[in-house]
């Protein structure tokens, strides 16, 4: 079967089918240490920042500087990948993680700080996530191969949210344990395990024994190649309705509204109580790493365009709810689904991305769908946040729902009609 057509993808027979593969499992497990580590930097980063500095640009700025190298950069991070050994990329990645770790500890532990110092390093952690982002996603096709990918990418996934979910309690405690500056030279070595073990990993680039990650090597041309990219991209209808869908999700909602978790949780009548805005700001992460485990052990959900079209729909519904919700029980339930159903979307599209990607350009289509899915989160909230000032956080929240509703169903008759045709032909 062509890497281009729409035809549908048997599901994996497998529970967990892709850790089967030699290497898997530690590439899964780095990945999740890195992401927790990642998250363990946000946590004491951002609480020194705002008790040394008292700003609210910075902290402004912090969020931007996390996702606006994924808009601007992506796609060069993913032509880098096509052209190089995607190991290189990963741990030149990691190795500016750590060098962010190291400078904040030496900064805070001789109390240098400055706040060009936080700026200086909030961008440079923001570029190596973009240099991780695409050459880690073709890493896991490289591993597993094209059969297992779904498998593979959903437990890369799972890994990352796991990440996501350990790395504040984990930074918390550090901080109470041994203090940020010692939390942060501590953080260093948690990246420590994906980075040596990439080294001389079987798998990646041009040295894997599957045959498919003997990748042609295309001449790097950078931002050149994002015109003629996207012209291919728009023949094939899978992958530019994914990156599409991808895309509108992040502007419309993304992950602005758990900035606002704070003023939701007030709003419940749980103001005053850290634990309560803590587990619903949990629920998201809890509800996908559960995901990916209920979904490995049943095989279930063939990925299909319809399907994550429709998924999309549910999380708007489950959001759309929860901007509703007068219940914290039910605004709690709420979350968990939303955070389960948007794991088994991401994952779904970014594996029929990666399906029916051709090999010579498979890091650059991936780093379109990175720029789409995460560098539109950018501007995700100016229509929660911004709009909330206006009218409030639940009526914003609840119209963007409605609005990515209307524009996923439109996106969804659009692209299956077009997929409808190329069957027909």
């Amino acid at each position: 079967m062509n890497a281009n057509t729409p035809d549908q993808v048997p599901p994996p027979r497998k529970s967990f089918a892709a850790l089967r593969h030699p290497g898997a499992r530690m590439y899964l497990l780095g990945s999740g240490m890195a992401m927790m580590a990642d998250n363990i930097e946000h946590v004491i980063s951002y609480w020194v920042i705002f008790h040394k500095f008292h700003s609210p640009a910075l902290a402004g700025f912090a969020v931007i500087s996390h996702w606006l190298p994924f808009l601007l950069f992506s796609f060069f991070s993913g032509a880098l990948a096509d052209r190089y050994d995607p190991r290189r990329i990963v741990q030149l990645g990691m190795v500016l993680f750590m060098a962010v770790s190291l400078c904040w500890g030496y900064l805070i532990v001789t109390d240098s700080l400055e706040m060009w110092h936080a700026v200086a390093l909030l961008i440079v952690h923001g570029v190596a996530g973009v240099l991780w982002g695409p050459a880690g996603q073709m890493l896991i096709h490289d591993i597993v191969g094209r059969e297992q990918l779904q498998s593979g990418v959903r437990l890369f996934a799972t890994s990352r949210k796991l990440g996501v979910l350990l790395g504040p309690a984990i930074g918390g405690g550090m901080m109470l344990a041994v203090g940020p500056a010692w939390g942060l030279l501590i953080n260093v070595l948690i990246y420590l395990p994906l980075t040596l073990w990439l080294w001389k990993a079987p798998h990646g680039g041009y040295a894997g024994d599957n045959q498919e990650s003997r990748r042609p090597r295309r001449a790097l041309r950078g931002f050149a190649d994002i015109i003629p990219t996207l012209r291919s991209v728009a023949e094939n209808p899978t992958i530019i309705s994914m990156v599409l869908l991808a895309g509108i999700a992040s502007l419309f909602i993304g992950n602005a509204h758990q900035a606002q978790m704070p003023e939701f949780t007030r709003d419940l009548g749980f103001g005053q109580s850290g634990m309560y805005y803590s587990v619903l700001l949990a629920a998201s992460a809890a509800g996908a790493v559960i995901a990916g485990f209920v979904l490995e052990s049943g095989m279930q959900l063939e990925a299909k365009p319809r399907t994550v079209f429709v998924l999309v729909l549910i999380w708007c519904c489950a959001l759309g709810g929860f901007s509703l919700s007068t219940s914290y029980p039910l605004s709690l339930a709420l979350l968990f689904i939303g955070g389960f159903v948007n794991l088994a979307y991401n994952s779904m599209a970014q594996t029929l991305v990666q399906l029916h990607a051709p090999a010579d350009a498979r890091g650059r289509i991936i780093g379109l769908y990175s720029m789409s899915s995460l560098g539109m989160m950018t501007f995700s909230g100016l229509f929660i946040g911004v709009g909330g000032s206006f009218i409030g956080i639940h009526w914003s929240l609840g119209l963007s729902a409605m609005a990515l509703a209307a524009a996923t169903a439109g996106l969804m008759m659009y692209a299956l009609a077009r997929l409808r045709g190329a069957q027909s032909v």
